[in-house]
């Protein structure tokens, strides 16, 4: 059974007693351990506030139930003048801590001089010291209310480095993403907080995920860092069908497409896209995609794309592409490389003298930053931002051209709260020349662009884009949002310039399989002269496996 003490605190006059008083220390006790150790605790809050030379002159027993102690706090001091050698303590690390610098020694409030010292500490750990200390040494009282001491570092190791990096759980995880992506290689100065943030970046891998936080072994001669990795199923199948009423034969139509993502099924970080697309307008585009990462081990990668794009009997159009790129870290990418587009004329009888055979060449320079909130299963990527410029020339009977294609695409997750957040997403693109074919316009239109229109229905010279969504989580597993989209596009072909609107809602499941979205929207345009209204439902499922 605990008794109930009560404790009472005071100094040697009542200036003392309102300092005690005002440190809220805890009057009632189980037992006199208790109270010993509050006591303790109240001495080093003191030592902290500059009463260096406080003494605790005795703990009394009143009666059965209350003790008494008193403290004589003495003189306060209030600042501190620490000594240091620069070979030890970089300047620029003093900076953090101390407004007032010199060559010599630095100042410091008594107050924080503890956090002071131990963020210096850590900075000194960070340069391959793990073990290191610091402490005060020759502690002597100045003139006024001042104090000085001299700063020591106690350290018997020599400075650490990575002698080796073990990986467990994930054996054949690609080596190259240690050197290049987390930057992470042996005889690099060992700093086991920075290590750690590196690897948190591994769950932004789509095929790999950091199953705990790495460990450290260390040995009289060596380090050895162990990594915990899990492979996560990476690859991917997308589609949907989607069903709307021509407006003209007042029949049901339906569309759809395949989209398929294998991604590190080599162990070597490589990813192939498949994608197969049929919409009502009878358009059909086939596309496939390779990413090669880290080609023989340098931080250089490689991104190989086809394309093939058919209009019903009109044109056909083929878009061949090689790029390098170069991963600078997990969030930026830089691209560089070479584009080709082949297009034919399918009319036996040309019918319109804005479909052409031609050629073009491009050479493209491309910027990609991803963001990621890993917390969110939902919406696994917070920002994502895509810009690209190609310049070239395009080749028609023998006549050259010179053409320019700007694009840029990328979206923003505002989160206002746990349950509530705010999609927004911008895409647009111009294409600059003194002549145009339509065979060679921008298409846009569909759930991947403005919703509510037909796929890849709208031929623009120019087009700009914004995406809305407000979003509501349920769960972790279920969210509900509204669909506002608004776009504008010029097409010097036909001189229209025009703004449509999109509107609707729709709601997404995370099952075991993947993610289920379901969206309704009525697309409009600004006035009727150019008339592309009209309502769309779209079901997709992409599922993991």
């Amino acid at each position: 059974m605990g008794q109930n003490l009560h404790l009472r605190i005071k100094g040697e006059n009542d200036a003392e007693n309102r300092v005690l008083d005002s440190l809220n220390y805890r009057k009632q006790h189980g037992n006199y351990a208790s109270i010993t150790s509050e006591v303790d605790s109240l001495q080093n809050r003191l030592y902290k506030m500059g009463y260096i030379e406080n003494e605790l002159t005795h703990i009394n027993r009143i009666d059965d139930s209350v003790f008494s102690a008193k403290f004589f706090l003495k003189k306060k001091y209030s600042t501190l003048y620490i000594y240091y050698d620069k070979s030890v303590v970089d300047s620029k690390v003093l900076a953090s801590v101390s407004k007032k610098i010199s060559d010599a020694y630095f100042i410091l409030e008594f107050s924080k001089v503890e956090n002071a010292l131990n963020y210096i500490n850590s900075k000194i750990s960070e340069k391959g010291l793990p073990f290191s200390k610091l402490r005060l040494s020759n502690i002597e009282i100045k003139e006024a209310s001042n104090v000085s001491a001299n700063l020591v570092l106690e350290s018997n190791e020599q400075k650490r480095i990575v002698n080796n990096i073990i990986i467990k759980g994930y054996d054949k995880f690609p080596r190259s993403y240690l050197k290049y992506y987390l930057k992470i290689k042996p005889k690099q100065t060992f700093n086991l907080n920075v290590i750690k943030n590196k690897t948190q970046q591994l769950n932004n891998l789509k095929f790999a995920s950091e199953a705990k936080p790495p460990e450290v072994l260390f040995s009289k001669d060596s380090t050895s860092l162990y990594l915990y990795l899990k492979k996560v199923k990476s690859n991917a199948f997308d589609g949907f069908l989607g069903f709307g009423t021509n407006e003209d034969t007042n029949k049901l139509e339906f569309n759809g497409f395949i989209n398929l993502n294998l991604t590190n099924n080599l162990n070597y970080g490589e990813s192939f896209k498949l994608l197969y697309k049929s919409d009502e307008n009878d358009q059909k585009t086939f596309e496939t995609n390779l990413t090669l990462p880290y080609l023989f081990k340098s931080p250089i990668g490689m991104d190989l794309q086809l394309r093939i794009f058919k209009r019903d009997s009109s044109f056909t159009t083929v878009n061949q592409s090689a790029k390098l790129h170069y991963q600078i870290n997990p969030q930026h990418k830089i691209y560089t490389g070479i584009l080709s587009t082949q297009s034919n004329n399918l009319l036996n009888e040309s019918t319109t003298l804005s479909i052409l055979d031609y050629k073009t060449t491009y050479y493209s320079l491309a910027y990609q930053y991803i963001k990621s909130q890993i917390n969110n299963p939902l919406f696994p990527v917070n920002t994502t931002m895509y810009f690209e410029s190609d310049f070239g020339k395009r080749i028609q009977l023998e006549q050259p051209e010179k053409q320019s294609l700007l694009s840029m695409d990328g979206f923003k997750i505002f989160n206002l709260n746990l349950k509530n957040s705010v999609y927004f997403r911008v895409n647009s693109a111009t294409l600059n020349s003194k002549t145009y074919f339509e065979n060679e316009l921008l298409r846009f239109g569909g759930i991947n662009s403005i919703r509510g229109f037909e796929e890849n229905s709208i031929y623009a010279s120019l087009f700009g884009l914004i995406n809305t969504e407000y979003r509501y989580q349920l769960n972790n597993a279920m969210y509900i949002h509204s669909i506002t989209d608004v776009a504008y596009f010029e097409n010097k072909i036909s001189n229209i310039k025009e703004k449509l609107y999109g509107f609707g809602f729709g709601f997404g499941i995370l099952t075991k399989s993947g993610l289920l979205k379901f969206n309704y929207a009525n697309g409009k345009t600004e006035n009727t002269q150019f008339k592309l209204s009209n309502s769309k439902i779209h079901l997709s499922l992409t599922a993991n496996f």
